[in-house]
This record gives C-alpha cells, sequence and structure tokens, in this order.
C-alpha cells in the first residue's frame, strides 16, 4: 500500500468518525460493538475488516480515547460462546475451536442454545465485562483479537 493510498484511508476514517452518528448503548451491544469502545479499536478494525458499513457502525458505538496515551482495554480471560447446532455456519469459529483454543488456555467455549458466536470478555476476577460478537470474523481476527486484548491477570 503506498503512501497515497495510506492517506487516503486515514482521510475516509477521519470522515467516517467525524459524520459518525453516536448510538445509544443498546444500539451498539445489538450491533455487537460493546467490547469495542475506544476508537483505536475501530481503526484497528478497519485494518482487518474491509466493511465501510461496519467500521462507521463500531465509530458510532465508540469514544475517542488519547492517541498519545495509546491507552488499550485488555481483558483477564473470555469465553467464547457460541450455539452447538449453529456452528456449522461459522466455519471460521469450528477452525478456531479445533485448531487454535489450547492456545489459549484464559479462553473457554461455553455452547448456549441459539446464541450467535460470541466472546464474554472478563476482568481480573472473571467477571463479565464486555460481550463482542463475532460472527462474520475471520479465525486470523479472533486470534489477532485475543492475541492483543486477553492478557492473563499474572501477565498484567
Amino acid at each position: 500500500m503506498g503512501v497515497m493510498q495510506v492517506a487516503l484511508l486515514w482521510f475516509l476514517i477521519g470522515s467516517l468518525v467525524a459524520n459518525a452518528e453516536q448510538l445509544s448503548t443498546n444500539e451498539c451491544e445489538d450491533l455487537g460493538f460493546t467490547g469495542l469502545a475506544l476508537c483505536s479499536d475501530c481503526r484497528t478494525l478497519s485494518e482487518y475488516v474491509k466493511d465501510q458499513e461496519l467500521v462507521s457502525e463500531c465509530l458510532s458505538c465508540c469514544t475517542e480515547d488519547s492517541e498519545d496515551a495509546m491507552s488499550k482495554v485488555v481483558y483477564s480471560g473470555a469465553v467464547l460462546e457460541v450455539c452447538m447446532r449453529k456452528l456449522v455456519f461459522y466455519p471460521e469459529v469450528v477452525g478456531f475451536i479445533e485448531e487454535d483454543k489450547d492456545k489459549f488456555p484464559f479462553v473457554k467455549v461455553q455452547y448456549a442454545f441459539n446464541s450467535p458466536p460470541k466472546l464474554l470478555m472478563l476482568d481480573e476476577h472473571g467477571e463479565h465485562k464486555e460481550t463482542i460478537r463475532i460472527d462474520n470474523w475471520k479465525r486470523e481476527h479472533i486470534l489477532q483479537f485475543l492475541k492483543e486484548k486477553v492478557k492473563p491477570s499474572s501477565d498484567i
């Protein structure tokens, strides 16, 4: 990607931030963005997911964070919740569970009837803090997200 393309991408993201209408907490939860509370996370999402509508929705649900502090929300663990009957529709999630889950001992898999695939993010006390829908995530995005956002409390 050339310098001009990068500049254009950041201009477009900036435009989306400026034009993004802020949504209510409930609207954001319905869209699956409660775990992506910082706008820097939306910009990171835009690097992996090339869906402008999705990025725009994310930016409508985010809180601007301090760029110089580079603050990042991290969690101590996660639960991947999904309906066992619906797994056939989510081959990327199946791939993660079957081939990559063991690399993340702090991530548990929980099967719940009729649940779309989502990550329940946990704090250092094992309390549920955020819910992130991962319906359309690629396996590599799940891996990257967990590597960046989940740090077991013994590592913090």
